[in-house]
């Protein structure tokens, strides 16, 4: 298999022609931008393939910086990211998934896509991406891009992007903290970075944390290590790195109803002994040179080694998976009359293999991924620009199953997505935008396998994203409200009512094409600096999923929450001191899986957390308190008419942090 010269062709000849009619029209005509456009020296912000500037960017993106992690008082990623606008978390209490506009806990892991600087940290299995293995203080900010980026990411970008950006080796300067807290909870974590000379530096960093944590039978011992070398001059950025992570964690299962209502904290009636530990190592490498002051060349490659070993309901299981990204891109920045023309164009290729090894399942499953895609963001007037973008991808998944496809199978596959958006800034105060963008996902390897025994391979997951937005921002306070709708054709999820699944060894269901859906959500956040010492934020997010085709017409989808929100009040009480403190708001839903709603919605409920933090020059320390009022809820669940399946959330918990950095 190989990639589709003329469509690919195709298509970057398209995008450089608009660009380039475009580029020469702007130049042609000479004009003064007026008092009231936007400077263009605002924070620069990467969620794409290419550095751009908010005036470029017509999607609704949200940057947590440095300063927000600090007064958040959160003690890792999951805690950072549970309140912020538009994001939705499950916990299975062995790890968590992010979903992002309207999808349920077993698909949000395939349907938002979590990058590490740039780097795909989903696996090419159903498997959660491991957020864990990022240790907070290693965090420079958070990118959060809501909603589809088909464009510039293909696969998975259906949902958003999460994209955390971890520290860089800028400075000599170094750091170690210490935290303990409920649950018998201690952790450990330390970096240091320093010159080697005035082109290369080095950054090391290590963590450290073991805790009983909320229910029994759910210890864990996780670690985790980081180097990085970088060499830098003003044309060449070149760095290597390497990372490993361990992750030891004992799984207490679900519990019925019964159970969760007599005591949330126990371990499964089956599951007593159950763990999972991973062990990843990976490795990554990138290059960028500056061609000139307009364009430039860069690479990024990358491989993952994943070893998993599990017991689950007194049953040993075993995955090994690898994975190999490579991703050249050529990027241009055009300073024009009206402002910055921004291009980007890359091809992604990857390639993975996931071996299974179960008492009741042997399978090992390849697949192999190319893309081209290119996108250009262009200025019409100082005030308006457009961006306009597509992207071309192939799958081909070779796969092997004990039963299902014992001489092996081969399916081929491809998607494409285009993307159209339009951004207009009349002042400093105000942003405009509105964006269509397709979407796609392709089958994970797993999920191939595990098909109705009449069906050869599903067909990609495709749809299509419709936005608009308005910012208003001043030097006190900033307004964002979006709209949006997601329709989506030939979603990939598991049946669990389907009796015609390989279920003589496997149990119960398939992975099926689901009906037609649509999602229509609106976002709303709110943030005021009422005086230097006083911060408050509200936000609020409406989603309104349902079927729109098939026996479940006009049913609302499970596990998706119509109304969530946050709010949050901060003070700085003297120089050294701050307090934080926010309550962040889930509506009902219906169990995941019941999707002919045909028991009644779980409860809402409200987490209030609270964070007290103290700095002094080096020092700093911290005390957290995560659902201060003890709330009882339902971190996930999974619906059965035999009897659902809940996992419990965590009750209040207590943290204590203390550091130093040099």
């Amino acid at each position: 298999m190989g990639t589709k010269p003329t469509k690919i062709a195709l298509l970057l000849s398209a995008v450089f022609s608009v660009a380039s009619v475009n580029a020469i029209a702007i130049e042609s005509v000479v004009t003064s931008p007026s008092s009231s456009a936007i400077s263009m020296d605002e924070t620069i912000v990467v969620i794409g393939r290419n550095v751009a500037k908010p005036l470029n960017i017509a999607a609704n993106v949200n940057v947590i910086d440095a300063a927000d992690i600090q007064m958040s008082g959160a003690t890792n990623l999951t805690d950072l990211l549970r309140g912020q606008s538009g994001i939705q978390v499950s916990d299975n209490n062995s790890g968590t998934v992010f979903s992002m506009r309207g999808f349920s806990a077993s698909q949000a892991a395939n349907n938002t896509l979590i990058l590490v600087d740039g780097r795909r940290l989903n696996n090419i299995d159903i498997s959660a991406p491991s957020i864990e293995s990022i240790p907070i203080n290693l965090v420079e900010r958070v990118e959060i891009l809501s909603g589809s980026a088909g464009v510039l990411y293909g696969d998975q970008a259906v949902g958003g992007v999460i994209n955390i950006i971890t520290k860089a080796p800028t400075e000599t300067s170094g750091g170690l903290q210490v935290s303990g807290g409920s649950f018998d909870t201690y952790e450990a974590k330390g970096d240091i970075s320093g010159a080697i000379n005035d082109a290369w530096r080095y950054f090391l960093a290590a963590s450290y944390n073991e805790s009983d944590n909320y229910r029994d039978n759910n210890d864990n011992e996780t670690s985790s290590i980081l180097g990085r070398l970088q060499y830098k001059t003003d044309i060449e950025d070149f760095f290597v790195e390497v990372n490993h992570f361990d992750n030891d964690l004992q799984a207490p299962g679900a519990l019925s109803l019964a159970q969760y209502n007599d005591d949330p904290r126990q371990v499964g009636s089956y599951n007593a002994g159950d763990f999972n530990h991973e062990m990843t190592t990976s490795l990554r490498s990138g290059y960028q040179y500056q061609l000139n002051n307009i364009w430039a060349l860069g690479a990024d490659l990358t491989y993952s080694d994943t070893l998993t070993t599990s017991v689950s309901y007194g049953s040993a299981g075993r995955i090994e998976r690898d994975l190999l990204n490579f991703s050249p891109k050529a990027t241009a920045n055009y300073h024009l009359d009206q402002g910055d023309l921004n291009f980007v164009a890359g091809i992604d290729v990857s390639k993975g293999e996931a071996d299974f090894d179960f008492t009741y399942m042997q399978r090992n499953n390849k697949q192999t991924q190319q893309s081209a895609y290119v996108q250009a963001s262009v200025p019409i007037t100082p005030t308006l620009s457009y961006v306009v973008g597509g992207r071309y991808s192939e799958v081909t998944d070779d796969l092997y199953d004990q039963l299902l496809y014992p001489n092996r199978i081969e399916i081929d596959n491809d998607a494409h997505a285009l993307e159209l958006g339009l951004n207009y800034r009349p002042s400093s105060e105000n942003r405009f935008y509105v964006r269509a963008n397709d979407n796609f996902r392709f089958a994970k390897v797993d999920e191939q396998a595990y098909t109705p025994v009449t069906v050869i391979g599903l067909n990609p997951q495709t749809g299509r994203s419709y936005e608009a937005g308005w910012d208003y921002t001043t030097t006190t306070q900033t307004l964002k409200i979006n709209a949006y709708q997601l329709d989506l054709e030939d979603e990939i999820v598991l049946d669990s009512s389907r009796t015609d699944g390989p279920d003589g060894v496997y149990g119960y269901g398939a992975n099926i094409n689901a009906d037609e859906s649509r999602r229509f959500g609106v976002s709303t956040a709110y943030d005021v600096q009422l005086s230097n010492d006083w911060l408050l934020g509200a936000s609020y997010d409406y989603i309104d999923a349902e079927f729109t085709q098939g026996e479940n017409d006009g049913k609302a989808l499970s596990w998706v929450a119509k109304h969530s929100g946050k709010a949050y009040v901060s003070y700085d009480f003297s120089d050294n001191w701050q307090a934080f403190v926010e309550g962040v708001y889930t509506g009902e839903r219906y169990m995941e899986g019941d999707n002919s709603n045909a028991d009644d919605k779980l409860d809402s409920y409200v987490l209030t957390n609270l964070a007290l933090n103290y700095t002094y020059s080096g020092w700093n320390g911290s005390l957290r308190i995560n659902n201060l009022l003890d709330e009882d809820y339902v971190g996930a669940g999974y619906y059965s008419s035999y009897g659902s399946g809940y996992y419990s959330g965590t009750g209040r918990s207590i943290r204590l942090t203390a550091g130093y950095r040099f």
